[in-house]
């Protein structure tokens, strides 16, 4: 019987960070659950099992014979490679982009068609199979990794935040295909941030706290310790405040919608991503939009942003003002806070936590004029509710782990309290604590000032109690229709 055993093992981060786990046995056909707070060494732990990682001391053992992994940093990697290699930005309208389809990314280490098709198949992504993968949602791109993972038909499945960017239907069938996988004997070990992510079938789990394997049993008796963390957090929430602004960003119209959209429309290949679209975001409205991954919902918000190249063929007014009308881009930016997948996979540039936070103010990836003294004081204010001291703001900012990063360029969209504020999957990648930490700012910036929320997210308990009105994708037929809803 295939094992993997780990004793007294220190795995080295960084020259003053470790990995400690004193004792922990994986034996064949069970299946495990690991939590942990943001930064407390889960993604470490991930690579550490895959035999990815040497013990500087300790022993490490397996006798797993085809490992796979698969983490929100390999996606990261994946998508970057594929917009390095294959930049068509500069290409003429004759040449050809050649990105890699979803087929090719899912066969790159075996080539078998038919288990390529098989595996799309059950993930319900079958029809994607000839599209470029850079062109994919989050969901999607999600989807299609574990399809790679699964070419290898492991024994051993390590799985790093595997539910995240799914939606609900995803969720439940990702659910169902793993327990197919642990009925099948296959030994699966899931990385998570959320208790409530955890399978029917999981016994076992384990908590991770500052980067050491605190604790193992089963997953009954660990729910209930951290549910009491989770209640002293609540409370020390409440007595939370923000800093407050720097500079005057007033909408030039109040009374204006902020977002008034007719008959939008998007296309890539002749397919539409948005059809028809007849959407208006008056003053005091928040919005939930919501629907299934590869809807067009952050296609919509890339519009309203301004980084999608077909706003400016679009019907579009934002604060009183039509696209194309005049405006640059940086005159829309400068009312908005901006927070999404897309936007964490584009921040490449070296840079500090501080400069993340500061460019909040500029919306710019990396910063490129000097801050003032205020907002250096302001910025290092919101560090400082985020537990990050002035020696943390100095940390690179892709040295954090990959939710600690989620968590900053939550506070970068926050420091200008903008006048409209979207969140794309925000809660993506963050721990339960976190979670409320951001419910928290959420809710304390909407009753405090003029920010109106446009929210994206595919776990409905995550969507702030503001919310006023829905936009929802439905299926129908081969495309999606919509449906505007005023909430009670």
């Amino acid at each position: 019987m295939s094992a993997l055993q780990i004793t007294q093992g220190i795995f080295h981060l960084s020259e003053t960070t470790a990995l400690k786990i004193p004792a922990l046995t994986l034996r064949a056909g069970e299946s495990w659950a690991f939590i942990g707070a943001n930064g407390s060494g889960k993604s470490a732990l991930a690579r550490a099992l895959c035999g990815e990682m040497a013990p500087q001391s300790g022993d490490y053992h397996s006798t797993f014979q085809r490992i796979a992994r698969l983490s929100f940093e390999q996606l990261q990697q994946l998508v970057e490679a594929e917009w390095r290699n294959n930049n068509t930005d500069m290409a003429d309208p004759e040449e050809t982009d050649t990105g890699r389809t979803v087929a090719q990314i899912i066969q790159h280490d075996i080539d078998d068609d038919a288990r390529c098709q098989l595996l799309a198949k059950q993930f319900g992504i079958g029809h994607l199979l000839t599209r470029r993968f850079k062109y994919l949602s989050t969901g999607e791109t999600r989807k299609a990794l574990l399809c790679q993972a699964l070419m290898k038909q492991p024994d051993l499945l390590v799985l790093d935040e595997p539910f995240d960017g799914l939606d609900y239907g995803s969720r439940d069938a990702l659910s169902a295909r793993l327990a197919d996988l642990h009925a099948a004997g296959i030994t699966l070990a899931l990385i998570l941030n959320r208790f409530d992510d955890i399978p029917a079938f999981v016994a076992q789990a384990g908590v991770l706290t500052e980067c050491a394997l605190e604790h193992t049993g089963s997953r009954e008796s660990l729910l209930a310790q951290t549910l009491i963390a989770q209640l002293a957090h609540s409370e020390k929430l409440a007595t939370y405040r923000l800093p407050d602004a720097d500079g005057d960003h007033a909408l030039p119209d109040v009374n204006q919608p902020r977002v008034l959209l007719r008959n939008g429309t998007v296309t890539y290949d002749d397919r539409p991503i948005l059809h028809g679209l007849n959407w208006c975001v008056s003053p005091g409205e928040h919005w939930q939009i919501t629907g299934p991954n590869g809807a067009g919902k952050s296609t919509l918000l890339s519009l309203i942003t301004g980084d999608h190249p077909q706003g400016y063929s679009n019907d579009l007014t934002l604060f009183g003002r039509r696209r194309g009308s005049g405006e640059t881009i940086w005159d829309i930016k400068k009312h908005i806070g901006y927070v999404s997948s897309s936007l964490h996979l584009e921040y490449r540039v070296s840079a500090s936590v501080l400069t993340v936070v500061l460019s909040g103010w500029h919306d710019s990836i990396g910063l490129y004029l000097n801050p003032g003294d205020r907002q250096l004081k302001l910025a290092h204010e919101w560090l400082a509710l985020l537990g990050m001291d002035n020696q943390a703001a100095q940390t690179p900012f892709h040295a954090l782990s990959w939710g600690q990063q989620r968590l900053v360029l939550i506070v970068r969209a926050l420091v200008k309290r903008p006048a409209l504020l979207i969140l794309d999957e925000p809660l993506q990648g963050l721990d339960s604590l976190n979670r409320q930490l951001v419910r928290r700012f959420i809710d304390i910036l909407i009753g405090e000032g003029d920010t109106q929320l446009l929210f994206v997210s595919h776990h409905a308990e995550d969507a702030p109690d503001c919310i006023t009105h829905r936009l929802s994708f439905i299926p129908e037929g081969e495309g999606f229709r919509y449906q505007c809803d005023k909430l009670n």
